[in-house]
Order: C-alpha cells, then structure tokens, then sequence
C-alpha cells in the first residue's frame, strides 16, 4: 500500500519529516517498507527558468529557425536558436539552461548543452509543452504569463509538487488503515503516546445540498445480507474532462493513473477515505432503476477489460431493470461506465458481505483496489460521509448540479462491539504492568469508548471499523503497538523447555535422513499440498474422485489437495530447468491427502527425484548422466541406514513409471522408484528422464526396528571373494538371486554384488549373462578353500534348482 506523505499532512499537522514519520509508523505496526521521491513533473524542470526574449530575427541559413537574445536573469543575455514558429520579441518563455535534463510525456531524456546549429551559437532551449513534461502539444512554445520575471524558476511558477511516498507492508487484518484517512488516526494515537498532541482534520461535507430533484434513480437491495448498506445519488449537467492538477498529483503520487475527473474523483475518495465507489452513466440505466441482486448461474457479463465473464449465482450484482451493470465491489461492466460523452452519473457508495466480494473476486480472478478494501472489511458507517464528500468535489470540477435526494438503504445498523479487558492477563501477556491510566489513554486515543474501569479491568466499545478487533487479545495488541514493544523491558533471564527425542521418533529419524541426502548432493524442497485437479487425468493411480477439494479455491491451479508427491515435484524441476538448471537431485517430506469412501486420510511421504547428471562438470571427472542405478543405490542406503535391510523387490502396479521396482518388507510396499512416464513429465514441460522415488513414510517409521544400535568390532580375519558368471533367462531379477543366497548362507555370507551384465552375440536368444561376486568371511577364524568351495557349491545348487542357471 503506497501513502502520500503530503496527502498525510492535510489530515494531521506532522511535527516531523518523512524519514521520522515512518519510524513511528513502523512502531505502531504499519511498517514502512522504503520512502520514495516523487515529483508531479519528472525532474522537477531543474534548470528550466523563465526567459524574456528581446530580439528575435530570422536564421541567416534556415528558413524554419529563427535566433533570438533572451534574458534569463543572469545579467548578460543569452543566445538561442529556435525553431518555433510562434517566438517573437517581448514574450515570456521557459528556457531550459545549459546542463539541464529534459524529461517528455514518454520518459525519454536528454541534455541541453551549448553548440553550433547551422553556423549559429545556441546556449540553452526555448521549450514547448511537451518537452518539458508537461502535456503533449508541440504546436509551439510555452508562452508564459508577461508579468513573472526573467530568471524565475519554472517550477517555482508552476507550483510543482515534490512528495514522499511511504510503501507500507500492510498486514490483512488492518483493514481500517488502508486509507490516509486511517494511516492518519494511527498517527495521531502513536503522537499523543508521546505528549505530542495534534488534531484530526477531516473533510467538511457542510457546503453538501441538493440543487433539485430531477433525476431520481430508485434503488431495490434484494438481499440485505449481501449488501447491508446501499448508498446513491444522481448529478447531472456535468462535463467529463481532465482534473485539476492537485487531483492527478494526488493519484500520481501513489501510482495511479489519472483518467478523467470523475473516475478520478472515485479514485481520490477510495483512497483519502477508503470507502470506495462507483460511478454509472445515468443514461444508461434502464427503466432509471439499481437492482443490487444475484443473478441466474451462466448469466454472461462483459467487463471493462473487454472480457466476457460467467457469472456465478451467488454473484452479488449492480443491474438495472434490463441487465447486469456491475460486479458489487469488484469490477464495471464495459456499457455502463463514465466516458467523455456523459453529462449525467448515479454515484454509488456501499457496504457489502466481505465473505461474499472475497468469493466473487477469486472466483473471477479479479482484484481491484475496491475488491482489496470490500473483501477486508472497510467501515459502514462512513458510506453517506464519503459520498456526499465526492459528490462536492465533483461538482467543483466538473460542474453540475446534485439532482436526487441521498438515496441510504441501511436496514439493520452495524453496530459498534463491546469488550472486556482483564488487566492481570494483558500484564501477563505484555511481560510488564502498564499502569491503567496509560492504557485508558492509548484506547482513547485509538477511538475505542471506554466506558467503565475497575480494579480487575475495563470494558470499552470498539468501532464498528475495527472488525480486528473482538477479543481481549486483540485489545493487548493495540496498546502494545501504540506503547511500543521496545518498551517493554526484558530480563536476562531465559527460560526454555528441553524435550527429550527418542531415536525412532518422527523427527529425529527425518533429520537423520536429511542429513545423508544432504550430504551426497541432494536439496530439500517445500512444496505447497494444493495443487491442479489436470493432474488426476495423468494417471489411473490418481482418481478425481479421491481428490479433497477446496471450497474455496485461490486459483485453479490450487484447487485441490494433492494425492501424490511426483507433481509438485516436476514443477519444481520444470522451474529450475526453464533457469538452465539442469543437473537435479531433490528431495521432499510431505503428506499426500485422499478423500476415500470410507473417510479421508493423510499420509507421510519422502520423495526424490534425480535429473540430469550425477555431478557438476569438471576437468577431472568425465560427465556421467544419473541412471536407474543410481537412484537405487541411493534408497538402498537409506533403507540399510535405518536398519530394514531384509527387503524384497518386486514390480509395482503403478502406471507413473516407465520401469520400476518396488521395494517389499514384512508384506508392506515401502518405497516405489522408477523412471516415470515421458507422456507425464512431457505434460509438465520437462524434457530430460526424471527417476522419482516414493517412501510411504508412514510405513517406514512402524519398520524401524526399534532399541538402540548395537556397535561391533571390526573383524580381525580377513575376507573371501568369489565369482560366478551365470547364464540365465532373461526374466531372473538379481534381487531374486541376491535373496536365495543368502537364505542358502545365513551366516558367513556378508555380500552378493552384480558387476556385469551381457545380452547380445554369442547367447541363445532370451537368455543373458550376470557376473556375480560373492564376499565370505568367519568373523572368529580364517577359512579354508574347502570350506569356501563347500559354500559356493551350495550357492551354486541353489541357483541351478530355483533359476535354471548355468555356471559359464
């Protein structure tokens, strides 16, 4: 949110300049992000002053140049060439001097030195309008008022108006505060904490009147809930054109655009007061009737971005007696807006349901300034205030007169609520006693009525504005914020809470796997759970009926809780490889959510993914592309390091991957890997081969075994190794061979490793070969070759009898 510092000080006589200004501001919670320069004319037509020109004759080498002698106050006239056909002797002009930066209508600079045109000296320039920034006409030369003298500086004749800008990191709950209006009470509570005492001016609506009656537009609200209070009136016989300088200065000043006067004047008003409004061209109502109604589900309704919307039906709409005008709060309809050609307007200033603007306007993917305010909360009690305030100003630049009485539908008042605060909690909150009086003064200051103070507490009434405001609590925050936390004294004293984390526990298990993954290269991420419904079409896995669907969506690309960890996954690999980030290894604990017919469920995952290559280049390694393999060594070492290394592999049903293996233990399914589908992972433009591990988090937690780690020593006789090259079909899996061996040699057999694999020319047809290495060790003696032959005759009987192999 972006507050004028000049705009501040017509509410409040500041005793400070900006810079102290938004200290207090940041002190009192409205924290002030930067201060920005403003200027209503870019540069501030630094250097350009007020010349008289005293001799103008024709250019002696150019038709369409003349040469003049201007006085520009320095004594000693000066030579220009100017190409103008409208200079002549005795005119006051503005004179941009030599070293002066020009900025025009599109931002374009440049600098006015001394030189030769056409064989004449030239020592500044004679400026027309649009050369100075100061409109678009280029038909001549500003000609200034006779009477100013020469040297004056432009800017000082102009009444340019230079500004500071404050940029507030507004928090959502201060709906009260997104105006000047509002940013000024706060100061003005924070400056009386400090004995600085200083009056609120607000803007007098005495001059308000009703010239006559002779455009009336009825008004029918037909549901009180939607909009609790409807305010309108008509003014006619105005022109629409420019505002006046300090209009468009005002809105410049916070980044608006200005458009025309009377948009303008809405624009001012919103953010003065923070009430906004709509204006409609009268004209354009049909049957000179506002229905502020829902209509039917489908209803179409173009907007003033030329966008054709359809509505939906709990939509709170502004139509008249033929069709839809508005969208309450959020967004004009492209045929009922003010344009140059109106010379009648039926203002509008409303309360609407915040539950219901907030709806429509992520339901519409729209967000305006009015929608921002209206879906907040602004203050009902303000709506005629503000409309009669915008009703003088527009009479006082556009003309016109009010032609309707106020039109107020306010059925049931929003009234002001009533708390209670407990001095022993709010001193138990706050760390320290605040004396009674100090608090009664700050509530006071912040417009909260007290209304009775005992020994125990003090009951007020918080405006109907401050809807933040309900709770006990809430009231603390407000006198802290105003008292100020760095006042609140602390001790040197610390107190903490040590809690004690079982090996197995949740955490300390995660901590010690991040650690590892950490430490071989991979990046934790954290992604959001919402994500698009699209993805439930991807795969059979994922079933769109199962989704856990938000009642209220922030986008469709949010709408729904996810039900696997491999999309959020891909889009963040899809956002690294679009910044030519190409070699990926992360890693993610998160749930996944499903609403199963027998209830919902949340379940603990620990995805990875690996993309790319295996390493960053460099001169001293060769670059080597991430594999299959390598995937499945990095879960092997996740699962030996939590101690489930009695596993089994199979292939899982799951349509995601291309190829697959999953690992089994005790019946449960506890990781799936795989390389996953091209078809998937080219739907979310990612081009490279992406391996994607699935840990059923919940699963492994209730595998680990439980009790301490039992240390042993390293064995002291050394280890055999042996091998085997197997001819095998080709539908043995190492896995299988790796687990008949050892439930062929449970005891001394302390490794199985494949080191190669062969398919192809001089092997019958189905068929390949695995070389197998075999590691044997008796941790209490040396083996002998007998011994060792005995237990490689076993392994290789076993894998004649279950495989069908055969030793090559």
């Amino acid at each position: 949110m972006t507050i004028s510092y000049n705009w501040l000080k017509q509410f409040i006589n500041l005793p400070w300049d900006a810079e102290k200004t938004g200290e207090l501001l940041t002190d009192l919670g409205l924290e002030v992000e930067g201060i920005e320069d403003f200027c209503s004319v870019k540069g501030g037509l630094e250097g350009v002053v007020v010349g008289h020109v005293l001799e103008c004759t024709q250019h002696t080498n150019a038709d369409r140049l003349k040469v003049t002698k201007v006085d520009i106050g320095t004594g000693e006239p000066i030579q220009i060439v100017c190409g103008a056909p409208n200079v002549a002797v005795g005119q006051k002009v503005p004179v941009a001097t030599v070293g002066t930066t020009l900025y025009d209508a599109e931002d374009k600079t440049w600098q006015i030195n001394k030189g030769k045109i056409r064989g004449e000296v030239s020592e500044g320039m004679i400026c027309a309008e649009d050369e100075l920034g100061l409109g678009k006409s280029h038909d001549g030369i500003m000609i200034l008022d006779a009477k100013i003298k020469a040297g004056t500086s432009l800017a000082k004749v102009l009444e340019i108006e230079n500004d500071k800008v404050f940029e507030i990191g507004l928090t959502p709950n201060r709906a009260d505060a997104m105006s000047h209006w509002g940013v000024a009470r706060d100061l003005k509570a924070g400056l009386l904490h400090k004995d600085i005492s200083t009056k609120l001016n607000t803007p007098s609506t005495s001059s308000f009147r009703i010239d006559n009656r002779t455009l009336k537009i009825d008004v029918r609200v037909k549901d009180n809930a939607l909009a609790p209070r409807y305010c309108g009136i008509t003014i006619s016989n105005l022109k629409v054109g420019a505002s006046p300088a300090w209009v468009q200065n005002r809105l410049k000043a916070i980044g608006l655009s200005p458009i025309n006067n009377i948009v303008d004047i809405t624009n001012y008003v919103l953010h003065e007061l923070g009430q906004p409004l709509h204006a409609f061209d009268a004209s354009k109502i049909a049957g000179n009737v506002v229905n502020v109604t829902t209509l039917p589900s489908g209803t179409k309704f173009t907007t003033l971005d030329g966008i054709e919307r359809e509505l939906h039906e709990e939509d709170l709409m502004i139509c008249d007696a033929e069709k839809p005008m508005c969208i309450a709060g959020v967004f004009g309809g492209i045929n009922s807006g003010v344009t140059e050609n109106t010379t009648s307007i039926f203002l509008e200033s409303a309360y609407f349901n915040p539950v219901s603007i907030r709806k429509t306007a992520k339901r519409h993917n729209l967000s305006t300034d009015a929608s921002f305010r209206f879906e907040r909360g602004i203050d009902p009690n303000i709506a005629d205030y503000a409309l009669r305030h915008a009703a003088i100003l527009i009479v006082q630049i556009a003309g016109g007169q009010i032609t309707s009485d106020l039109i107020d539908v306010y059925p049931k008042k929003i009234e002001d609520h009533q708390v209670f605060l407990n001095f022993e909690k709010a001193n138990k909150l706050i760390g320290e006693e605040i004396p009674k009086e100090t608090i009664k003064e700050i509530l006071t200051s912040l417009e909260m009525k007290v209304n009775n103070v005992t020994e125990t507490g003090i009951g007020m009434t918080i405006p109907a504005y401050r809807n933040d405001v309900t709770r006990d609590v809430d009231v603390i925050e407000e006198i802290l914020r105003v008292y100020g936390y760095n006042n609140v004294k602390f001790t040197q004293k610390l107190n903490a809470s040590i809690s004690t984390i079982l090996p197995g526990e949740d955490y300390s298990v995660q901590n010690k796997i991040a650690s590892r993954l950490t430490a071989i290269g991979f990046h934790e991420m954290l992604n959001n759970s919402l994500t698009s419904s699209k993805y439930s079409t991807l795969s059979e896995t994922i079933k769109k009926n199962y989704n856990v669907a938000m009642l209220n969506p922030l986008s469709q690309d949010l709408s729904v809780m996810r039900q696997s960890m491999l999309f959020s996954g891909l889009e963040a690999i899809e956002y690294n490889s679009n910044r030519k980030n190409n070699n990926l290894k992360f890693f993610e604990f998160g749930k996944t959510y499903h609403n199963f017919p027998g209830g919902r469920t949340e379940t603990k995952h620990l995805s990875l993914f690996v993309t790319g290559l295996k390493n960053e280049s460099n001169w001293a390694t060769p670059d080597a592309k991430s594999n299959f393999f390598f995937g499945k060594g990095v879960i092997t070492t996740i699962m030996e390091g939590l101690g489930l290394d009695n596993y089994t592999e199979e292939t899982p049903e799951n349509d995601v991957f291309s190829e697959a293996i999953a690992f089994k233990r005790n019946k449960d399914i506890l990781v799936e890997f795989g390389i996953v589908k091209t078809k998937i992972t080219k739907e979310l433009d990612v081009e490279a081969e992406v391996f994607y591990a699935d840990f059923n988090w919940d699963l492994v937690l209730k595998q680990i075994p439980a009790g301490n780690f039992k240390l042993k020593p390293i064995a002291k006789f050394p280890a055999a190794q042996r091998d085997f090259a197997l001819l095998l079909d080709d539908s043995v899996k190492f896995g299988d061979l790796r687990n008949a061996a050892f439930q062929s040699e449970k005891k001394l057999l302390k490794g199985v490793t494949l080191f190669d694999v062969y398919k192809g020319k001089n092997l019958p047809e189905g068929k390949k070969s695995y070389a197998i290495s075999f590691t044997i060790q008796d941790e209490e003696k040396t083996l002998t070759d007998k011994q060792i032959d005995k237990i490689m005759g076993k392994l290789q009987q076993k894998f004649e009898n279950d495989f069908g192999a055969v030793l090559r």
